[in-house]
């Protein structure tokens, strides 16, 4: 992991000041909730009214208020009895979800950035198969159903060639006449998988076939082809920052935590014990 690179630097550092002003700013708790008091206070009832107003958007009645308080303090009361019965030990979904809030704390910082151009130039290109557009080919065809006559199809390609309408020739089907500029999902869509693999190798402007789609035979007139190429930072900026994120708040989160692992001296079983247990 290249923990000197700078941007990541930097990500460490807020990290870390994060976790301070977490801890800061957490509400202590007793060792094991040994004090008997339960305080409901200013903070705790501004959370309310702000959770209230975003689920029902409006501000809370004081009876509605009133009702939420003692829900918390119920809360509370049960948090603190489980915990003493020791309910909160080895529970997976807990740890899971404290587990969650330590990542999210590494996560948000990620996704507060806001990385220079070059940044994101330099993401995009180190990550071009990301982003890279599929080409795009449009085309006209005229259907020759399932099994086409070879002599009946060599006339319907003359009179093609002769510049005859293709929309009044070949058999009667549902596919559309022409397709202006698709990318391959759109293309093998619609005519079946592979249709576009076999317009690729066809030459722009000349009638050819027939061309094999999950329907039957077609001849087809390639008539534009957009290769695929690696648009700019400014043509997906919101795609390239969105992916940049991702990576800083996965690279983040694993340096936290291996940050906050070099801490503890963890002793890890010997499996061969297990030996007859596992799969090798």
């Amino acid at each position: 992991m290249r923990l000197l690179k700078e941007p990541l630097l930097h990500f460490l550092l807020l990290g870390a000041g994060l976790f301070a002003w977490y801890s800061v700013r957490a509400p202590e708790v007793p060792a094991q909730d040994a004090s008997p008091q339960i305080v409901i206070d200013a903070q705790d009832v501004d959370r309310l009214i702000v959770q209230y107003r975003a689920t029902w958007r409006r501000p809370p009645t004081v009876a509605e208020l009133e009702v939420m308080i003692d829900g918390l303090a119920r809360e509370e009361v049960l948090v603190r009895e489980a915990r003493e019965m020791g309910l909160d030990v080895g529970d997976s979904v807990i740890r899971g979800r404290l587990t969650q809030k330590m990542d999210f704390l590494t996560t948000s910082v990620a996704q507060s950035m806001e990385p220079e151009d070059a940044v994101l130039q330099e993401h995009l290109e180190t990550n071009a198969d990301r982003f890279r557009t599929d080409g795009r080919i449009a085309f006209e065809q005229v259907y020759l159903g399932t099994a086409p006559d070879e002599a009946a199809t060599k006339q319907i390609l003359a009179h093609l060639e002769a510049g005859k309408p293709s929309d009044s020739l070949g058999q009667p089907t549902l596919l559309p006449p022409d397709l202006p500029p698709s990318a391959r999902t759109a293309i093998d869509a619609t005519f079946g998988s592979r249709f576009f693999e076999q317009l690729q190798g066809l030459p722009v402007g000349a009638w050819q076939g027939p061309v094999i789609s999950g329907y039957g035979s077609h001849l087809v007139r390639v008539t534009a082809r957009e290769e695929a190429r690696l648009p700019t930072v400014d043509e997906i900026r919101e795609a390239v920052l969105f992916d940049w994120r991702r990576v800083m708040s996965e690279t983040l989160t694993e340096a936290q935590y291996e940050q906050l692992a070099a801490q503890y001296e963890i002793t890890r079983p010997d499996l061969s014990e297990w030996a007859d247990q596992v799969l090798q």
